[in-house]
């Protein structure tokens, strides 16, 4: 009888501690807040370095003036975050040195690290447990300068973070105030001019007078969490159009014959910097920064900044010469809305996630219609749903039949077969089927091989060669008294071990490739949940099976008592074995269920 997939010791302990060692590895750069590397910059070192913009997080001191040796309260408060970065700089030289010295208010959430010269000189996190406020007293040296201003950085998440929030300014007495600097007025006479954006847009008239796209389907432009964006025809040849979306950095939509961007596409731009929007178009190639156009050739232009959105507005031409390079509207694109972070001086950088695509082609001059889209390609979606039914699903299951049901239906055949066998087989079977259909969907999304899903390509082709070599290896299995049985049980169970580790941290991986990108962190800590139910039935079936055992004692003076004990408690062996079993599908159907709601949902 051929098996496909291991059935030796159970491999539930191996599975957990394989999948934490995978993960276990640092999830922000010093969760444990020795940060005296960043005393000069303030940055984070994650390996993320762009800072988000507009702070959510305010620092208050108690006073505004101060003298030498005074101990001023600062709080640090805002929404939870993990880990914080205070120091005091004199308000003349903000990249100078660290002034002063801090003592603690809370000494189990909060230290004091030296920066430079200076001991005790700043204050940070001992751990990424979440806060909301903190308090500490800065003490006030002898020579400080006449005016202190607070810095702090503050890590709400790994890739979420601000870098040197201001605090107050708090001054020694009878210190001058500072002059108030002169404002001059640039006025470029080649751009348009620009106004300002009252209220937030309506899709009352979206379907009907209105052609709009919206993520999530249906949802209201003034929202935090909605993408935006609509075309209205406001005379033959003019078109007007909306678009709004929550960013701190710059929000876009760009037009295209296919769903790749680059090829000449056309993209437009709402870029936030220093408090003011630019409006721009741009040309895009390959993945090549985008060729800003000098002349945007775009006419009303207006945005508005408010409540966490980017919003803007402009009419254009539904025609252009062709000698312009720019797209006529009257024709059917794939629509792409996108959003990114902008650093100083209105640098635009890569969208961090996978770009809104619409599901087909469509002419925005065309009947009005009110549509969504999609971050995820349909190939990558119907990729992550194979790969969640064949293991998280058919693989376990088969696996726990076989390591626990063969007494169970030892003497029960299903076409000349024991059932258990039968069952483990066409299990595996299925897993190997729904694993190579699914490898393949990736290369005819791409074109070929990816460079930019990191280790999880890699990592997916090596389960997938062991889920294929396993039914080769089980077609040449040994005769069970023949030597190198034993060679085989455990090269068969070691392999099919390995394959269902490396499948599970393939999974983590691919969960929040941008391609995919599942709700962070709802997606790891449900996959975990996952690991941890599938462990806990493993290891609950191995204790039943250990106190099966010794509850047979044999009693060799009562024959009759041994064989009434034995099949006692096989039967009930046998149906709490069934109970778990039933409990254990249940429970496996309704985590898949979760992820492939996600993914639809994408």
């Amino acid at each position: 009888m051929m098996s496909l997939f291991p059935q030796m010791e159970s491999p539930g302990v191996a599975l957990m501690l394989w999948v934490l060692a995978c993960l276990s590895g640092p999830s922000t750069g010093f969760p444990n807040g020795k940060v005296t590397e960043a005393c000069k910059t303030m940055m984070p070192l994650h390996g993320h370095s762009l800072p988000q913009r507009f702070p959510k997080h305010t620092v208050e001191v108690n006073v505004t003036e101060f003298k030498p040796g005074d101990h001023v309260k600062v709080s640090l408060s805002g929404p939870a975050f993990e880990g914080f970065f205070l120091q005091a700089h004199s308000a003349e030289n903000l990249e100078g040195p660290a002034i002063g010295s801090f003592a603690l208010a809370d000494r189990k959430r909060s230290q004091v690290l030296t920066c430079g010269r200076v001991k005790n000189s700043a204050v940070s996190h001992t751990s990424k447990s979440k806060k909301s406020h903190l308090d500490a007293y800065w003490i006030a040296p002898r020579d400080a300068p006449k005016r202190i201003q607070f810095l702090v950085t503050v890590v709400e998440k790994f890739r979420v973070f601000w870098v040197k929030i201001p605090g107050p300014t708090i001054s020694q007495p009878n210190t001058p105030t500072l002059a108030t600097p002169v404002v001059t007025e640039v006025t470029v006479g080649t751009s348009p001019p620009i106004s300002h954006l009252t209220q937030p847009f309506s899709a009352l008239d979206c379907g009907s007078n209105k052609f709009c796209v919206r993520n999530p389907s249906d949802c209201d432009p003034g929202a935090r969490d909605c993408f935006f964006l609509s075309f209205k025809r406001d005379h033959v040849d003019l078109i007007v159009v909306e678009m709004s979306g929550p960013s701190d950095g710059y929000i876009a939509f760009a037009l295209s014959h296919d769903q790749w961007m680059g090829g000449g596409d056309v993209a437009y731009l709402c870029i936030s910097d220093s408090h003011h929007v630019d409006i721009k178009t741009a040309s895009l190639t390959g993945r090549a920064y985008p060729e800003f156009d000098s002349e945007p050739a775009l006419d009303e232009m207006s945005w508005r900044l408010a409540d966490g959105l980017i919003q803007c507005s402009f009419r254009r031409r539904i025609h252009f010469p062709a000698l312009q390079g720019r797209f006529n509207l009257d024709a059917n694109y794939y629509i792409f809305m996108a959003d990114g972070e902008v650093s100083e001086g209105g640098m635009i950088h890569k969208h961090y996630r996978q770009p809104l695509i619409t599901d087909g082609k469509f002419n925005v001059t065309g009947p009005a219609k009110d549509i969504g889209g999609s971050r995820s390609p349909l190939l990558i979606k119907i990729h992550g749903a194979l790969m969640f039914v064949a293991w998280m699903t058919t693989v376990s299951i088969g696996v726990i039949v076989a390591r626990f049901f063969k007494p169970v239906w030892s003497n029960s055949l299903l076409f000349g077969e024991e059932i258990w066998f039968q069952v483990h087989r066409a299990l595996m079977v299925m897993t190997v089927l729904l694993t190579g259909a699914s490898s393949i969907l990736p290369f005819l999304y791409r074109g070929g091989w990816s460079d930019q899903a990191g280790f999880h390509p890699y990592l997916g082709c090596t389960v997938m060669a062991l889920a294929i070599f396993q039914p080769i290896m089980a077609g040449f299995r040994p005769p069970p008294q023949a030597p190198r049985r034993e060679i085989f049980n455990w090269l068969h169970w070691s392999t099919g071990t390995t394959a269902r580790i490396l499948a599970v941290v393939v999974i983590f991986l691919g969960m929040d490739l941008p391609a995919l990108n599942l709700p962070d962190p709802w997606d790891t800590y449900t996959m975990m949940g996952f690991v941890a139910w599938h462990v806990g039935t493993d290891v609950l079936l191995e204790i039943h099976g250990y106190c099966l055992i010794h509850k047979v004692q044999v009693l060799e003076d009562d024959r009759i008592q041994i064989l009434q004990s034995i099949t006692t408690a096989e039967a009930q062996g046998h149906t709490f074995k069934k109970t778990v079993l039933f409990i254990y599908i249940s429970g496996n159907v309704a985590f898949l269920i979760t992820f492939l709601t996600a993914i639809v949902k994408v």
